[in-house]
C-alpha cells in the first residue's frame, strides 16, 4: 500500500511540472482547444498491442470514440483494425490506411448506400442487427455482383452494471438479435446466396468497470451462441467481444489506462477457441480518453450571494458529456502552478458560455484562487469529446493541438 501511495506521489509531482511547462506553452494558443499527448497515446496502444500479440486477439478501434484522422491513423500503426457506424468512418478509416479485412462495420440503422460501399470495398464483416437487415444485405450484394461478409449481432441480455444511456447488450435496448430470432435468422442465412456467415458480434454497454464478472459472462454466454449456430451448420469463424472497457475519469493520474491485462485474460481463459476462429474485441474509449485535455480560458470570475461561479470560454458544444451524461471531469488550474503561494482552494462552479443552464462543468469544485485569463484543463477528454463537438450558438469547434507539434499550433492556432 505504502508502495502505491508514493507512486501515486511521485506520479502527481512529474506531472505538476509538466502542467507548469504546459501553462507556458499554452499561453499564446488560442482557446479553447484539444490538447492531445501522444506519449500517452502510444503508451497505451503499444501496450494492448503487446497484449493481444500475446494472448491472440484481434483489436478493433471505435473511431467514434474519437474519429481524429491522426489518431486513427497511429493505432492503425499499432496494427488494430477499425470498428465503425457510418459510411464516412468508413472511408475515414481507408483514407489513414486501415485494411479493408481489418474493418468491421456495426449500427442498428446502417443506409443501403453505406451497406453498398462497405460490400464493395470488402471489409471484414458488416455486424447484422436484424432479420430485416440481412435479408436487405442479400439483396444489395445480389443486385451489385458481390458477396458481403456478415457477422450476427446478439443481444446477450446482460446488464454491463454502467450508465443508463450507454447499456446496449440488455432486451429493452434497440442493438442486435434475440435468441427468440436465432431460427428464423439461420433460414434466412440459408436462402441468402450473396452474404458469407462468419460469426456473432456483441456489444453490451460503455464505461464498465467490473471487467472480469461482465467479461467472463458475456464470453459464457458467447460459448453457447457460437456451439447453437455451429449445430446449424454455420460454422462460427469470428466471434467479437465488442469493447466498452471504462476508464477513471476521477483520478486520470493513477490510471491512464484501465487494467487491459485482466480483461485479456479473462477472455483467453473463458472464450472457446478452435482452428480456423479468430476472437476480435473493439476498445474506444479506453485508448483515447486519457491522452485527451479540454484547455479552457477564464473570461469571468463571477460572485453572487450564494456562489461564486469560473465562467470559461469551453461550452458544452465543445464536450457534451457533462451536459448530456452528467459526467464528472476532474478540473485543475494550470495557470495556478506558475504562482509561488497559492491561497486556500475555493468552491467554485465552473460554467461556461452557452445559454443553457446545463452547460456546467463541474459544481462546487475545489480549485485554487481563479482569476480571469487562468488556463483549466478539463481531464480525459480524449474520448466522446472531439467526436460529438458540434456549432450550437454557430460556436466554433475547438482546434486539435498535439503534445509534439506545439510550435506548430502557437503559430497556426495563435491568439488574434
Amino acid at each position: 500500500m505504502r508502495a502505491k501511495v508514493r507512486k501515486k506521489i511521485k506520479i502527481m509531482t512529474i506531472f505538476a511540472v509538466c502542467m507548469k511547462k504546459k501553462a507556458k506553452n499554452f499561453e499564446n494558443i488560442r482557446t479553447p482547444f484539444y490538447y492531445y499527448d501522444m506519449d500517452i497515446l502510444k503508451d497505451t496502444a503499444r501496450k494492448v498491442s503487446e497484449l493481444a500479440g500475446q494472448y491472440g486477439i484481434e483489436v478493433h478501434y471505435a473511431t467514434k470514440a474519437n474519429e481524429n484522422a491522426r489518431i486513427v491513423s497511429l493505432l492503425g500503426e499499432y496494427g488494430f483494425g477499425v470498428d465503425c457506424v457510418s459510411g464516412d468512418e468508413l472511408r475515414l478509416a481507408l483514407n489513414c490506411g486501415i485494411a479493408a479485412e481489418k474493418i468491421v462495420f456495426a449500427g442498428v440503422g446502417k443506409s443501403d448506400e453505406e451497406i453498398l460501399n462497405a460490400g464493395i470495398a470488402g471489409i471484414g464483416a458488416l455486424n447484422v442487427e436484424s432479420v430485416q437487415e440481412l435479408y436487405i444485405i442479400n439483396e444489395i450484394a445480389r443486385k451489385y455482383g458481390f458477396t458481403a461478409n456478415v457477422c450476427i449481432r446478439v443481444n446477450p441480455n446482460i446488464d454491463a452494471h454502467t450508465f443508463r444511456y450507454v447499456t446496449s447488450g440488455l432486451n429493452t435496448n434497440k442493438f442486435g438479435v434475440s435468441e427468440s430470432e436465432f431460427d428464423e435468422l439461420v433460414e434466412m442465412l440459408m436462402q441468402c446466396g450473396n452474404v458469407r456467415f462468419r460469426g456473432i458480434h456483441y456489444h453490451i454497454g460503455s464505461q464498465i468497470t467490473d471487467i472480469e464478472n461482465v467479461t467472463r459472462d458475456l464470453c459464457v454466454r458467447a460459448n453457447k451462441a457460437a456451439a447453437w449456430f455451429e449445430s446449424r451448420g454455420l460454422k462460427v469463424d469470428m466471434i467479437n467481444l465488442g469493447g466498452g472497457l471504462g476508464v477513471n475519469y476521477d483520478d486520470p493520474y493513477a490510471e491512464p489506462f484501465p487494467d487491459f491485462g485482466l480483461w485479456f485474460k479473462t477472455i483467453a481463459e473463458t472464450i472457446d477457441r478452435r482452428d480456423g476462429r479468430t476472437i476480435h474485441v473493439e476498445p474506444g474509449r479506453s485508448l483515447v480518453a486519457q491522452c485527451g485535455d479540454l484547455i479552457t480560458k477564464v473570461l469571468f470570475v463571477k460572485e453572487t450571494e450564494a456562489k461564486s461561479f469560473v465562467v470559461v470560454d469551453a461550452g458544452m458544444n465543445n464536450l457534451v458529456r457533462p451536459a448530456f451524461y452528467g459526467s464528472f471531469h476532474l478540473i485543475e488550474n494550470l495557470s495556478a502552478e506558475e504562482r509561488p503561494t497559492l491561497p486556500a482552494n475555493q468552491l467554485y462552479d465552473v460554467v461556461g458560455p452557452v445559454c443553457e443552464s446545463s452547460d456546467s462543468w463541474g459544481k462546487g469544485r475545489q480549485l485554487p484562487l481563479t482569476v480571469r485569463g487562468d488556463l483549466l484543463v478539463i481531464h480525459s477528454a480524449g474520448a466522446y469529446g472531439q467526436s460529438m463537438s458540434t456549432r450550437y450558438t454557430l460556436r466554433p469547434i475547438a482546434q486539435a493541438v498535439y503534445s509534439d507539434r506545439i510550435d506548430e499550433a502557437e503559430k497556426e492556432c495563435r491568439i488574434l
